[in-house]
């Protein structure tokens, strides 16, 4: 038996990010752009792109400087360069939706409370800024190549809590954890959805570890279904 082949992204590069972008085969309804996390790469999430191309959504998954094919090193711009995303889906979708994991989860976070214009985030077992800077002291954030000299004072300068509770009521909120997540307890998103104002949702997974949840299909669909909600409110 044949299968058809899943659908082939759009490859491109914009301000040294390299991109994939997916496109359905009707007028996008929306877009998302998928922020992957620490020593991580766009094609990690690449099922979640088709999940969210058969939705009628386009997708768009970068890769954060210092990682995989993108210029330069990852450090204080990683917030701009999230907005240069959504600028650059904007050109294909009128509204739009941020889905990030752990690093890139905090980074959605941080770049719809700037952008202002953001539909709504998931973000996936986010890993506060105090979780990063410990990791950057204790020589434990590998897999990519950082600006470890900038990395820091900004770090500190950035407070997840904070951006959270700025997305409501423009921006809808889905945080998704693990409880079984081996390197950001799943009380991080419970904190940060006691900070965040409606419209806002908190699952937390029995089990899993800190990726399980990213590939879980069932949890896939919640995600574009939430978005959907959202973008019908």
């Amino acid at each position: 038996m044949k299968h058809a082949l899943p659908p082939r992204p759009e490859l491109g590069t914009r301000d040294g990010l390299s991109y994939a972008l997916f496109l359905p085969a009707v007028e996008p309804r929306a877009g998302v752009v998928i922020l992957h996390g620490a020593g991580s790469a766009k094609e990690s999430h690449f099922d979640f792109a088709r999940a969210a191309v058969a939705y009628d959504f386009a997708a768009l998954a970068y890769d954060a400087r210092g990682h995989g094919r993108s210029d330069g090193l990852f450090g204080p711009g990683a917030i701009d360069d999230a907005r240069s995303m959504c600028r650059l889906m904007r050109d294909h979708a009128p509204r739009l939706a941020l889905r990030g994991s752990s690093m890139g989860g905090a980074l959605a976070i941080h770049a719809a409370a700037a952008d202002g214009r953001v539909d709504a985030v998931v973000a996936i077992c986010p890993a506060p800024e105090d979780f990063l800077l410990r990791g950057l002291r204790a020589d434990r954030l590998d897999g990519f190549d950082a600006d470890r000299e900038a990395l820091e004072p900004w770090l500190e300068t950035l407070d997840l809590r904070a951006a959270t509770a700025s997305l409501a009521p423009r921006t809808a909120l889905l945080l998704l954890h693990a409880r079984g997540d081996e390197q950001v307890p799943y009380t991080v998103s419970e904190e940060l959805f006691e900070a965040a104002g409606e419209p806002k949702r908190l699952l937390l997974i029995p089990g899993g570890h800190h990726r399980s949840i990213q590939h879980d299909l069932e949890l896939q669909a919640e995600s574009l279904r939430f978005v959907e909600r959202a973008l019908a409110a």
